[in-house]
């Protein structure tokens, strides 16, 4: 039986919380870790998101999965986006920062001592948060492994340019449609000025160039969003990487929110069991 428990990690720098669920078997032995990061406009409890919690744990391994503190949403609603001024405040920083403060309450927690491999923690991150993990797992010692899920390799490439940058600065937000839920996210400039100031840090290429740790690259050839250039891109950067296409598969690995399917999709359920094979090697 899998056990399933929410918990609201506390951040080390700002008062907004980390909401974080842990699935795993109870079986008094040490697995290996997997902790989970979501993209661009998502959350821990997208779509099948919680059906691949579950087959990680039947495999017998223990996963964390978390909500960025600032992704738009609250401890009492995780799901969706009830605070857009959260969102807006988001930046890459602030990421790497709860990706931190939850790396140092699985290691620092004895709670699940009995459960857990200290050794052994892998990173896993989809789309945005696969550059986030590419760069949290070259600069932390405790990471052994990194995953990226249609990863992106370039910060820098996604900001607005030309008129539309400056447009941006003199208004001071900028606004994104949420084609579900139909909100308009905001998007404030300091975005931008916090990857200015830490551009160096936030260079994708750099941190996967300076991994000295096993790297799988997961690349959907159906992937408009994130297109498989990138994952051969990111590759390219770390020759002693794997990585691992998937011929038709789109962004979200064949999900979709809400997914009502009680099976993994297709190629979300081919991606977790390479992920388990590639931990377990």
């Amino acid at each position: 039986m899998i056990k399933n428990t929410n918990i609201s990690v506390k951040s080390s720098i700002h008062n907004k919380p980390i909401v974080t669920d842990v699935f795993y078997k109870q079986t008094n032995s040490k697995k290996p870790i997997i902790i989970f990061c979501h993209g661009y406009k998502g959350y821990k409890d997208w779509g099948a998101w919680n059906l691949m919690a579950n087959s990680f744990a039947e495999n017998v391994l223990f996963f964390v999965k978390l909500n960025f503190s600032h992704n738009g949403g609250t401890l009492e609603n995780p799901i969706d986006f009830p605070d857009l001024n959260a969102f807006g405040e988001n930046n890459f920083i602030l990421e790497l920062n709860d990706l931190e403060d939850v790396i140092n309450w699985i290691i620092n927690n004895n709670d699940f001592e009995d459960e857990i491999d200290l050794t052994n923690i892998t990173l896993i991150g989809h789309s945005r948060g696969g550059g986030i993990v590419s760069i949290k797992a070259s600069e932390n010692k405790n990471i052994s492994k990194v995953i990226t899920l249609n990863g992106v390799s370039n910060y820098a490439a996604r900001f607005p340019k030309g008129n539309d940058l400056i447009k941006w600065k003199n208004e001071g937000v900028m606004y994104v449609i949420n084609g579900r839920t139909k909100q308009e996210m905001p998007h404030y400039y300091q975005f931008y000025e916090n990857f200015l100031a830490n551009e160096k840090r936030l260079t994708i290429k750099k941190a996967i160039e300076n991994l000295q740790k096993p790297m799988l690259i997961v690349s959907g050839g159906g992937d408009v969003v994130v297109t498989s250039k990138e994952g051969e891109l990111l590759h390219s950067w770390n020759p002693k990487s794997e990585l691992f296409f998937v011929d038709e598969m789109n962004h979200t690995l064949g999900g979709k929110h809400p997914w009502e399917g009680d099976k993994l999709p297709k190629h979300l359920d081919a991606v977790v069991k390479k992920c388990v094979s590639f931990i377990r090697q």
